[in-house]
């Protein structure tokens, strides 16, 4: 893949919104001036129960998510509204699961359906449910980044545990507004930055990563050519 789809790649996956360089981040604050600067109402964020539960589950195929655990977004935070069985997580994740110096960090249209498995429910997962607690008590962008700092500092987060990783292939996923649905892929995450020990982004090489500072993790890219419910993806 051209070095040019890797980074149109980072900007149309929920994952790897983060910004590249000094003319991106300019765009982004020219953005955040006119699209997103505050928090929207919290109701344009909430979804009817029955149809959260649905729109999480199509993460992954039905053959993964209909045993999982799936939480709903609440006006505290995520709760759980069905048991699971299999050990993996669907939640449907909003805008401030970005970074937060993000364009799109109050976004209230996104919606980034995710499964979860059993090592990154346990120990990915938690951060996005804390930002969105802080979120919704009314902190700032700057609070937020400044606390899941702190938690990471103190080991108050949980170490992110080998062979986490989430399905994303759901065909309702809205990511953000230039890639929207974009393509179903699976996510693999790594501590620290992997970048150069992957080859990522070198010339001609296929492996397609995100770093995530704020989180400290690495996200590895999978494209799949099928949506959860079995339908055919756009071409890459």
């Amino acid at each position: 893949m051209q070095r040019g789809s890797l980074e149109l790649f980072r900007s149309l996956t929920f994952a790897a919104l983060l910004g590249f360089g000094a003319a991106n981040a300019q765009a982004q604050t020219q953005d955040r001036a006119s699209g997103y600067p505050t928090m929207a109402p919290l109701e344009q964020y909430l979804m009817d129960r029955t149809a959260e539960i649905a729109l999480a589950r199509s993460a992954a195929p039905s053959s993964i998510s209909d045993g999982a655990e799936v939480m709903v977004l609440g006006r505290e935070g995520y709760e759980t509204a069905v048991k699971g069985t299999n050990g993996f997580l669907c939640i449907v994740e909003r805008s401030w699961a970005q970074g937060t110096d993000n364009a799109e960090f109050w976004n209230p249209k996104m919606r980034a359906p995710h499964c979860f498995n059993a090592q990154a429910a346990r120990s990915f997962a938690p951060i996005a449910l804390m930002k969105t607690r802080l979120v919704l008590a009314g902190k700032s962008q700057a609070e937020i980044a400044q606390a899941i700092a702190t938690a990471l500092d103190k080991n108050e987060l949980p170490a992110l545990e080998p062979g986490a990783m989430a399905y994303m292939m759901s065909k309702q996923q809205y990511l953000n507004d230039r890639g929207k649905s974009w393509h179903p892929h699976v996510m693999f995450y790594s501590p620290g930055d992997m970048t150069k020990s992957w080859g990522a982004d070198d010339p001609n090489s296929p492996v397609m990563v995100a770093n995530d500072p704020q989180e400290r993790v690495t996200v590895l890219f999978i494209l799949a050519d099928k949506w959860s419910d079995g339908t055919a993806a756009p071409l890459m």
